[in-house]
């Protein structure tokens, strides 16, 4: 198994009749809500969503199929609800449906026996303008680790890629330890492991101005340790060093570049010998920095990407289907990456290709537009 992507199973549906949504988050605004918010939406309605092509398959939905399609071997683990649909409530049948469909192994999603499956509403306002996303755990505020060792013994994944840290109430138990001690577990198996967190409030910009710490982002300090890749993008990178950084004085710890960021993420957390990757995301592609086997960080590295497209159907999976190119490259070139041996670059431009054609694609057909692997190497080695 190339990899094994863990958490998050959530249905994402959008309509203009989500106009709670905004009432919830706020006009335009992210939030994760308590399952006992969530409103009461007969599984009929759902259906009608899902027929209408208005619900997609969002956490490993965003990732796995595009892995699978580009001819990778991939699972998924997690836990949707249980219901009269097959065993499963209405958005988790569609959630599993929709990774069987594109080849995804789905023999580690288990049923929930009273949570419901986790549902993201994406209020589509009248008006064009960004409308509010709330998002709904449910099942996956009880994610397990001890349940999922087996499956990771089982499936033996080159890669274990966990998403996302924050959105888990026992997952992100424990300040987050929970998560770091199976990660380390899961090096112990021999796998690369990566995770990644979310953008976890509703105003990042005003965060980001303001120099303020956000919470949530203190679960990242026992887990960066524990993983051999970790990317977020740069408001994110922000917002982790306002938080994390206790030492700094000034907004962003004074680190106003991305380079500034990934030397002192490397410097704290990425100083045992074993080789890692880090990276910020950016809008024309990504800065990297990779560590040596030895331990000895490189230099902050930019790599422009000329595969970022203008034309956008929708943004909502961006870093997700980034992440799949790069690491379904990872998983196809580990040996080269355990000897610090990988083209960092290359890896990066096969992500950023991935997203673009997964981000220009019709929501009736999200992964339609995805090119085998090897073909997305020779793009990437061409230029274009």
């Amino acid at each position: 198994m190339d990899a094994l992507i863990l958490n998050t199973l959530v249905l994402d549906v959008r309509g203009p009749e989500f106009g709670f949504v905004d009432e919830l988050v706020g006009p335009g605004g992210l939030a994760k809500c308590p399952t006992g918010a969530m409103p009461e939406f007969s599984p009929e309605q759902i259906r009608r969503c899902i027929e209408a092509g208005r619900a997609t398959a969002g956490g490993p939905g965003n990732t796995a199929p595009l892995m699978a399609r580009a001819g990778l071997a991939v699972a998924v683990g997690g836990f949707v609800g249980a219901g009269e649909d097959d065993g499963l409530d209405i958005q988790g049948r569609a959630f599993r449906d929709v990774l069987a469909a594109n080849g995804v192994d789905a023999s580690a999603i288990l049923a929930h026996p009273s949570l419901p499956t986790g549902t993201t509403f994406i209020y589509d306002t009248p008006t064009g303008e960004r409308g509010g996303i709330a998002y709904f755990p449910n099942a996956n505020d009880e994610f397990d680790f001890e349940r999922f060792k087996p499956h990771v013994a089982r499936l033996r994944p080159t890669v274990v890629y966990y998403m996302y840290s924050g959105l888990s109430r026992r997952g992100d138990a424990n300040g987050g330890r929970d998560l770091a001690e199976f990660m380390a577990w899961c090096r112990r198996q021999g796998c690369l492991t990566m995770a990644d967190s979310h953008t976890l409030c509703a105003d990042p910009a005003a965060l980001i101005e303001a120099g303020a710490p956000v919470e949530a982002y203190r679960l990242l300090a026992p887990l960066l340790p524990q993983l051999d890749v970790f990317f977020c993008s740069w408001d994110e990178a922000r917002m982790i060093s306002n938080t994390l950084d206790v030492s700094a004085t000034g907004r962003n710890g004074g680190r106003r570049e991305p380079a500034d960021f990934l030397r002192w993420l490397a410097g704290v957390y990425g100083s045992d010998a074993r080789p890692r990757l880090f990276g910020v995301t950016v809008k024309d592609g990504a800065w990297t920095l990779a560590v040596a086997p030895d331990g000895r960080a490189g230099e902050p590295r930019r790599v422009v990407s000329p595969f970022m497209s203008e034309t956008v159907t929708d943004l909502v999976g961006a870093g997700d289907s980034f992440r799949a190119g790069l690491m379904g490259y990872m998983a196809r070139h580990i040996a080269a990456f355990r000897a610090g041996a990988m083209d960092v670059g290359e890896a990066v431009q096969v992500g950023n290709l991935m997203a673009s054609r997964f981000l220009s694609a019709p929501l009736n057909d999200r992964y339609g537009a995805v090119m085998a692997l090897e073909t997305m190497i020779e793009t990437a080695r061409a230029g274009g």
